[in-house]
């Protein structure tokens, strides 16, 4: 079963953003350090967060999907296996940049065993990038014409992500689109994001503010609070097919654990 998730950006935004167009040379993109958008959010961004604050956005996100083609989402899906990610597209300049966010994941999430992957063949995340134009084209190749209709009229997606679990809830495959040509801050945002959701936290929450997976909030980084997410979801206590009341158990101890790791990595106070 696949199920997928998307990111949505405003027709206007994407437009004001769009500074890489797709030619037969590509301008070489910007690095996110250099992205303007990026490096105002970097600056003002809430870097200490409550264990409650934490708690709530891991099980907001974790547990239940945006949009869900079959089976149950009541239980926590993760990777259970090394993680290779392989960039299907023409663009080199977005492959770069793409590899650069799959090793700041990888640098982050403690128990992922996360990089890029040489081929197709080796890799358990397929990242298609495409231009925009052809989108919802793709869509439809990974999902079908008519559930490829189904998905834009629910998420009307500026890129998407969908993963295939098998009966123990671990992750086998998981398929990423991304647009190349709609500027740097989209790329990013959308990269860490559909690539984060990928490993399993798919749920989307408009309650949280501080996520990444909040559809009113754009990052382009991979920031604090989603570290705690992804490291508590990675963490080898927290384990596929667990129901809520199974992490409840085990969290306080994950949690105290995942502090370390996260204040330790972001040189945050003690």
């Amino acid at each position: 079963m696949r199920t997928p998730c998307r990111s949505r950006f405003p027709a206007t935004l994407a437009a004001a953003l769009s500074v890489v167009t797709l030619g037969a040379v590509a301008t070489p993109a910007a690095p996110a350090a250099e992205i303007p958008a990026i490096a105002q959010r970097q600056r003002t961004e809430k870097k200490i967060f409550t264990d409650s604050e934490i708690v709530e956005g891991f099980f907001k996100t974790a547990f239940g999907a945006e949009y869900h083609l079959a089976g149950r989402v009541d239980r926590i899906r993760k990777y259970d296996m090394p993680v290779r990610v392989f960039a299907d597209g023409n663009r080199p300049d977005r492959k770069a940049q793409l590899a650069k966010i799959v090793a700041d994941i990888g640098a982050k999430v403690q128990h992922l065993d996360i990089a890029m992957a040489a081929s197709n063949d080796a890799a358990n995340v397929l990242v298609k990038l495409v231009r925009d134009r052809d989108l919802n084209r793709t869509i439809a190749t990974f999902y079908g014409s008519e559930r490829a209709k189904e998905i834009r009229s629910s998420l009307d997606p500026q890129c998407l992500s969908g993963f295939r679990k098998n009966e123990k809830f671990e992750i086998e495959h998981s398929d990423v689109i991304l647009t190349v040509d709609n500027g740097d801050f989209v790329f990013f945002d959308c990269g860490y994001e559909e690539l984060l959701q990928s490993l399993g936290p798919i749920n989307d929450t408009s309650t949280v503010p501080w996520t990444m997976f909040n559809d009113n909030v754009s990052m382009g980084y991979f920031d604090v609070y989603d570290q705690y997410i992804l490291n508590l979801l990675y963490d080898p206590r927290v384990k596929a097919g667990m129901t809520v009341q199974d992490v409840k158990e085990v969290l306080p101890d994950v949690l105290t654990d995942v502090r370390v790791w996260v204040r330790k990595v972001n040189n945050l106070p003690e």
